[in-house]
């Protein structure tokens, strides 16, 4: 059966999949792939960055003529990195993590849908506001970014789904097959946003060690934190936002001493000469709670033919059995 809804009506999909935008690894290539493969592939805009954006922007519109997007930290960006993403003609434009309201007509101006990211209901009843398109709730499960004080994907989507009907909703959050797909579809929301299981792919521009661990992760060992952000000297509000991620030798060190390891500069340092030695690795492994089900390092077209093959397995057998849990007699 196709896995027909709101969200590939909209535009224009074959799958309700969507590469989350993560900053750094989401980059031409892998965006490509993914809109090629019939998802929907958002490039990591991350802040903004003038000279990243050129090049990968130019190598997901050489890539595919299927629907494609850019996502963008709110909080991080102005309207001229907007601006600039609008240029490549764009199917969607995704804003997370602060208040949209600032870039929201500029994308209301364009062909663009408007995809919003929110991690609470006061995020929500704000991107309904603003008109968004597409909705994604974040459930606190998610690899990289979320809210600090956050709800779980599993309560927390079909929250959102209520509050903004008739605009689609997108699960995040602890979505690395296609059995996450197919529950994300049974609790109203028309897709789902997976980052941590596309960042393990062939494309994904992150290097090999990095790519390792994710494949020997484990969900226990990964850990919502700001030490990292801190260490590293990341400009994320940490008050706001946490960061999951796998273990890491200065998260141990810090970890319950944030405000300590923000007033001293000297284990600041310290990082960054760990960094350049490579004592540790260039960037924390950012990871949700579902890389145990990341084996392998597929191409991201194989992985989105899987994930919707394995999602409509999933709500067939779903479909097959009784209200008492008993297969349904057939024939």
């Amino acid at each position: 059966m196709a896995l027909a809804t709101e969200l590939t009506e909209l535009l224009g999909v074959r799958h309700p999949i969507v590469l989350a935008p993560m900053g750094g690894s989401a980059g031409g290539t892998l965006a490509a792939a993914v809109s090629r493969a019939g998802g929907l592939g958002l490039l990591g805009g991350g802040y903004g960055d003038r000279a990243w954006l050129e090049r990968e922007l130019a190598i997901v519109a050489r890539g595919t003529d299927e629907p494609w997007g850019v996502g963008f930290l709110t909080w991080a960006i102005d309207a001229d990195a907007v601006e600039m993403a609008l240029e490549s003609n764009p199917a969607a434009v995704m804003l997370s993590f602060g208040d949209p309201s600032p870039f929201a007509d500029r994308v209301h101006r364009s062909d663009a849908a408007l995809i919003v990211q929110v991690t609470d209901l006061d995020e929500a009843r704000r991107a309904v506001d603003v008109g968004a398109d597409v909705i994604v709730a974040q459930g606190t499960e998610s690899g990289g970014h979320g809210a600090r004080r956050g709800r779980s994907t599993l309560p927390f989507v079909p929250l959102v789904v209520d509050l903004a009907a008739p605009v689609p909703v997108l699960a995040a959050g602890g979505i690395a097959d296609g059995r996450g797909v197919a529950a994300a579809l049974a609790l109203g929301a028309a897709g789902a946003l997976i980052g941590t299981r596309f960042q393990a792919t062939a494309e994904a521009l992150i290097d090999p060690a990095t790519a390792q661990a994710l494949v020997e992760g484990r969900g226990q060992d990964t850990e919502r934190n700001g030490v990292l952000d801190i260490a590293r000297g990341a400009s994320w509000p940490t008050h706001k936002y946490t960061a999951r991620s796998l273990g890491h030798p200065y998260l141990d060190r810090w970890r319950g001493r944030e405000a300590e390891l923000a007033g001293d500069s000297q284990a600041r340092q310290a990082y960054r000469d760990d960094v350049a030695r490579a004592a540790i690795p260039p960037l924390p492994i950012w990871a949700g709670e579902a890389v145990d089900l990341i084996t392998d390092l597929p191409s991201a077209a194989d992985l989105v033919t899987t994930l919707a093959a394995q999602a409509e397995d999933a709500l067939t057998w779903a479909g097959r059995r009784r209200p008492d849990n008993r297969p349904r007699a057939h024939g």
